[in-house]
């Protein structure tokens, strides 16, 4: 994370009465910062100590282009924060830093590990929990000051449990950690030094289906092999003494769809993905004894919360029944640890996971954004309005709330199932393109998710092993360099590895950067409503408000409600602005967030919404390149692929 104090010392410079349209800096001094920057010195605040020096105190239109590259080179490229208020309002006030505002609750940046391939400790090839706990200060180092990791405050383990395949969703051991992973004191250790850097840890639950190697089925399977003459299954005391397992799984003496033939045999077994992953009976009472241990078990040692793989497929075109155990298994775990966080994938379109909300899970995975042909890709590569991408936010949180008020939504763009955003996107704003995509991921409320390299933007697809490809850390004989899985084809990354692009300022990885600090910088960002401004948007530009009320009375006037038309009518029915809204818990309470999605820079009248008010600010930006955002009064200019927001 990064707090750092920028041009900390320039706030009296528009006290001297200088004319507004004279520039803020010489060229030669914009030359001087750009390279001061370029050298790894905090240009800012070594010219901060001799600020009246500084002649000029505003942007004019001819020196536009330097002067606003250089600034961003001191304040967007290291903290991400604009700041820059424009000609006639320009105070360098406005760039000192942003406090971060991290509230401990659900509502996080979480980054998603495949252990196998992220960083291997001990030169076997294979990823494994040291190397997790070795790069744990990449995720977050728990010390705000510093500028040198994400900034992401949840991290997502895929399967670490015992398994015979490699990405390990078929599992032998629900209490055990794979061997090939390390131990369970590595485990301990891992969730000890999250904690200590206030980074929670969940883990994959896989409830769907054992491996059939796992002990379960292997009984199962072996009692219908010893005794050829059963031909049902009924629940008698002496088969359920005999054998209990048989009763863990569904098996069936005739064949049906989704049904494997068990080998040696004349019975079959669902198996709904395939056959070495034997459907659980999730009706059976000791089954759900059994994951009452498991959770229990995990729980005990430490962790946070749970990602529940699969769940559609719990009951298969079973909806009902689908809710009706995850009610159970909320409820279980959430009397096992009050506080746990659940997130499930039901990979469907939003009218069918929102009913799952029903069941108490707070968050289930925001498909409809997610993937090539996803709202985000389809915004950020310009086939949708970047208005639409606000609306279809909106529209979510109403569905979701609608179900259950408590719903925390989680937004991801690619994860370790789908084509990785690198191949999303093609021509010669195909970087920048990548760099929006994951910004929209990351400005939508709830807990968002990054999948381990988007923030470097690495590239996989087809065959599943390509999407779990190693972590780019630098070169591919590197120490700590995982070989990837087995069957994974060979190809090249677009983009540089992280030590490249680590000491590049308009790199991928710093973009990502930015973007997740904006999130712990304005708590609203996650946490609060949506609503679109539609007065401010054409095709390219999308506008919209992210507001919350958390901590406000109804009857406070800083409290933000919207008629039809987009307008802050408040507690009084009295049309009023917007921004500048405080809120004790979130402190800004609303913040408006500008997206161009155009290949070219454009200009917004933010005088045009009755929310803007007399004196808006520049408070942040995220930019692909070295142009920026500048506000002139309530005009603001925003570069290609920009973002901009607004308080």
């Amino acid at each position: 994370m990064m707090r750092k104090k920028i041009f900390s010392r320039f706030g009296s410079l528009n006290k001297s009465g200088r004319k507004a349209n004279t520039r803020i800096v010489s060229l030669g001094m914009a030359a001087l910062l750009l390279t001061m920057t370029a050298c790894g010195q905090n240009a800012a605040g070594d010219l901060s100590g001799n600020a009246d020096s500084v002649s000029d105190t505003s942007l004019s239109s001819d020196a536009g282009v330097s002067a606003s590259s250089d600034l961003r080179s001191d304040v967007d490229a290291d903290a991400g924060i604009g700041g820059i208020t424009g000609a006639d309002a320009f105070n360098l006030d406005d760039v000192a830093d942003k406090e971060l505002n991290i509230l401990d609750d659900k509502y996080r940046t979480t980054y998603e590990i495949f252990v196998y391939s992220f960083y291997d400790s001990d030169g076997d090839g294979i990823g494994d929990l040291r190397g997790v706990i070795d790069k744990l200060d990449y995720v977050n180092d728990g010390d705000d000051s510093t500028s040198t990791d994400l900034g992401c405050n949840e991290i997502w383990l895929m399967p670490i449990s015992p398994s015979p395949t490699y990405h390990k969703y078929d599992i032998t051991d629900y209490k055990e950690i794979d061997p090939e992973y390390g131990t369970l004191e590595d485990f301990d250790e891992l969730v000890s030094a999250c904690h200590k850097r206030k980074v929670s840890l969940i883990i994959d639950l896989v409830l769907n289906h054992t491996s059939n190697e796992h002990p379960w089925f292997k009984e199962a399977a072996n009692y219908l092999r010893e005794h050829p003459e059963l031909t049902e299954i009924g629940k008698t005391p002496e088969l359920m003494d005999a054998c209990p397992y048989l009763y863990y799984y569904n098996f069936s003496n005739e064949p049906q769809t989704g049904y494997e033939k068990l080998a040696g045999t004349n019975w079959y077994y669902e198996a709904r993905f395939w056959s070495g992953m034997p459907d659980l009976n999730l009706d059976n009472d000791m089954v759900k004894e059994e994951i009452a241990d498991i959770t229990q078990f995990w729980i005990d040692r430490g962790v946070d919360g749970f990602r529940l793989d699969a769940v559609t497929s719990y009951y298969t075109d079973n909806d009902t029944s689908n809710i009706e155990f995850m009610t159970w298994l909320n409820d279980t775990i959430k009397s096992q640890k009050e506080d746990a966080y659940i997130v499930g994938e039901a990979w469907t379109a939003l009218s069918r996971y929102s009913k799952y909300y029903a069941s108490g899970v707070d968050s289930f995975f925001a498909f409809e954004f997610s993937g090539t042909e996803g709202v985000i890709a389809s915004v950020a590569r310009s086939k949708r309005s970047p208005l639409s991408y606000a609306k279809a936010i909106s529209d979510a949180e109403k569905e979701l709330s609608s179900v259950n008020e408590s719903y925390i939504d989680a937004p991801f763009f690619t994860n370790h199932d789908m084509a990785r955003a690198a191949g999303y996107f093609v021509g010669r704003s195909s970087e920048k393109m990548v760099k929006l995509a994951g910004a929209l991921n990351l400005l939508m409320g709830g807990n968002a998710f990054v999948y381990y390299g988007e923030e470097l933007g690495m590239k996989g697809s087809g065959k599943d092993e390509n999407k779990r490809a190693p972590m780019q850390w630098e070169s591919a004989d590197a120490t700590g360099m995982c070989q990837g899985p087995k069957d994974m084809e060979k190809f090249d990354m677009t983009y540089p590895s992280l030590m490249e692009q680590a000491s590049d300022p308009y790199s991928i990885y710093n973009y990502y950067k930015k973007a997740i600090r904006l999130r712990n910088t304005y708590p609203v960002i996650a946490r609060g409503k949506t609503q679109p401004v539609e007065a401010l948007s054409d095709d390219d530009i999308g506008a919209f408000v992210r507001y919350g009320n958390t901590g406000l009375s109804s009857d406070s006037n800083d409290y933000i409600a919207f008629d039809e038309n987009g307008d802050n009518i408040g507690v009084d029915g009295v049309i009023s602005p917007v921004l500048g809204a405080k809120d004790p818990l979130y402190k800004e309470a609303a913040l408006l967030i500008i997206i161009n999605n155009a290949d070219e820079a454009k200009t917004v009248d933010l005088g045009k919404w009755s929310g803007t008010g007399s004196s808006p600010k520049l408070s942040y930006q995220l930019n692909v390149g070295e142009e920026v955002s500048t506000l002139d009064g309530t005009s603001l200019s925003i570069p290609s692929y920009g973002i901009a927001v607004i308080k």
